[in-house]
């Protein structure tokens, strides 16, 4: 079954560079683990992996680049890969840090784009009682919102093998989304949205930083990822921020971020890409695919005293790219010039974004399986899920009270070095602006 390409789908072709790197690359993937306590089935995993595949079209749907135009084909279920591995005879702390090796290992390796299903699985046993679930799952087919998704209907689907729960009910199916939004696109509001991001972005540039390494230089294209924790404390103060200005934490963040470039790089106007959802039509909730969408969020800061005056523009700014969400491919359409820095020879992209994402899987039980997401991860790697030309902070609030950070980087672009400054440098900032968004010294010069 072929069918139209979503606006996203056509985003990422505009990345494409070949089936060994890029977005159609084998490394283009979202790896998550899950710890599962109590005495698994290992069938019954591979028939829910199976039927999580046929349940969710976008598992097993390629992009098919060389047809004119490209289009999205949609092929026969088939199980996805199960690999089995037994770890008996570690201690509590050897199996903490055999988590997060295995964890590296996975995100080190590869997902075929071209070979459905775009799933594959790890599955650590530690004991009768403890085991270590890891999904692979590629980028084409599914975004973290979807990833929580598939866990999800992979606890039911395994409940229900076990004879102890129901399958979770049909959903729509992504190919439904696209039809829909390449519908909707031609209608009042889609026109209103694009109206509004010609305006707001009238003679913006994204946010580019100098790269270490030019791009013209052709060393081979590689992700390393560098990880670090804002403290508790901070991250309190970051909270009670966001709730005296009615904003999620998410603005108090950026608004930080904005504040962090303004000083590395001298700009006042500031244009950072993040990501929305990309899911506001409540039919696809539970529809696994590509719907995030990269939004350019412009800020101002030359009439701001203060960080609480930043926030407050982050804030609006925020709240306006929300209420236009429209497909970037549209966007690019009518903001001329607003990516060109970011393709230079020596400058990349810094996109930031902040989670967790809906369905989070912590504790909760299905079959007789406990199951929870392994979250803290803090050991860098010098290889790991490829992003495109530059780099993605990814700040994740974790219930323990701080922040688990990462920022993927292009190792071929940048030194580990500049990375692992830079997020010294936006912590330190953050800790000031936090604790102090009265000082008037934020002043940008």
């Amino acid at each position: 079954m072929n069918v139209p390409l979503s606006f996203n789908q056509e985003f990422i072709c505009g990345f494409d560079r070949g089936d060994q790197e890029g977005p159609f690359g084998p490394r283009f993937h979202i790896v998550h683990g899950w710890r599962l306590r109590g005495a698994l089935d290992g069938e019954a995993l591979r028939a829910a992996l199976l039927d999580v595949v046929t349940r969710h079209e976008a598992l097993r749907t390629v992009i098919a680049r060389d047809e004119d135009p490209p289009s999205q084909r949609v092929l026969a279920p088939s199980p996805p890969a199960l690999e089995e591995r037994h770890l008996p005879g570690l201690g509590a702390a050897e199996r903490t840090r055999a988590v997060e090796d295995l964890l590296i290992e996975v995100e080190s390796g590869a997902v075929s784009a071209r070979q459905p299903p775009l799933l594959r699985a790890v599955l650590a046993r530690f004991d009768e009682e403890d085991a270590l679930l890891v999904l692979a799952v590629h980028h084409t087919a599914a975004d973290g919102w979807s990833v929580r998704i598939v866990v999800r209907d992979l606890a039911e689907c395994y409940a229900a093998r076990r004879g102890l729960g129901a399958f979770p009910r049909p959903v729509r199916q992504y190919r439904e989304f696209a039809a829909r939004q390449r519908a909707d696109a031609t209608g009042p509001d889609a026109r209103r949205a694009l109206e509004f991001w010609r305006d707001n972005l009238r003679g913006a540039s994204a946010v580019s930083v100098p790269v270490d390494h030019l791009k013209s230089t052709g060393r081979p294209e590689s992700t390393a990822i560098h990880r670090f924790a804002v403290g508790a404390d901070v991250v309190e103060s970051a909270l009670d921020l966001a709730r005296a200005h009615r904003c999620t934490p998410f603005m108090v963040l950026m608004a930080a971020f904005k504040v962090f470039l303004h000083r590395r790089e001298g700009l006042t106007d500031l244009v950072v890409p993040t990501f929305s959802p990309g899911r506001a039509d409540e039919d696809f909730h539970g529809t696994v695919g590509l719907f995030f969408n990269y939004l350019p969020v412009r800020t101002e800061l030359a009439g701001c005293d203060s960080f609480r005056d930043v926030v407050e523009g982050v804030r609006r700014s925020c709240l306006a790219a929300y209420a236009h969400d429209t497909p970037f491919m549209r966007v690019a359409g009518v903001a001329d010039g607003l990516m060109d820095r970011t393709l230079e020879d020596g400058r990349a992209a810094w996109v930031f974004q902040v989670f967790p994402f809906p369905y989070l899987l912590d504790g909760e039980k299905a079959g007789g399986i406990e199951f929870s997401e392994v979250r803290r991860r803090l050991r860098s790697q010098p290889l790991g899920s490829d992003v495109p030309n530059g780099a993605l902070w990814t700040l994740n609030l974790d219930p323990a009270g701080d922040v688990v950070a990462a920022v993927q980087y292009n190792s071929n672009l940048f030194d580990e070095s500049t990375i692992a400054d830079a997020a010294r440098d936006y912590t330190r900032v953050l800790r000031e602006v936090v604790r102090n968004p009265d000082a008037p010294r934020f002043r940008p010069s």
